[in-house]
């Protein structure tokens, strides 16, 4: 598995927090591209650092947001931002390295906030749609 730091995700990921997560800590956030994978379904995964290790390494709750590149990338523009909602809908309110179950990140709530965010930037400018296109050797 190759993981890349991916400035564009990222950016969008803070967006849509930013409107429509305002729990969510961005700083403690950060959005990879993976390369590799042999997962059959999976488009993208939310990584915690659990409880016992900010503990042990006596470090606040950290979120990693991963999106597999070889499916991720061929999505459209909504399909990805759906994506990237899903996973940042894992991050439950108390922010303290647990996620929410896909009892509650099911379809259904994923297309509500995708609606919400679409509201919030209907008459605005902020969002550069290019973002969601991977860039050649930058992401």
């Amino acid at each position: 598995m190759k993981y890349e730091f991916s400035p564009s995700l990222q950016i969008l990921a803070e967006d849509i927090a930013t409107r429509i997560f305002p729990h969510i800590k961005i700083d403690r956030v950060k959005c990879f591209r993976s390369y590799g994978s042999s997962t059959k379904h999976t488009i993208a995964r939310c990584h915690a650092l659990g409880k016992l290790l900010q503990k042990a390494m006596d470090v606040p709750a950290f979120y990693a947001l991963e999106f597999l590149g070889e499916k991720f990338d061929k999505m459209s523009r909504d399909e990805k931002l759906k994506v990237i909602i899903h996973e940042l809908m894992h991050i439950p309110e108390g922010f303290g390295g647990g996620f929410k179950n896909h009892n509650i990140v099911n379809d259904k709530n994923v297309e509500e906030c995708y609606g919400d965010y679409m509201a919030c930037v209907k008459n605005e400018k902020k969002i550069d749609w290019f973002y969601l296109r991977k860039k050649k050797n930058k992401s």
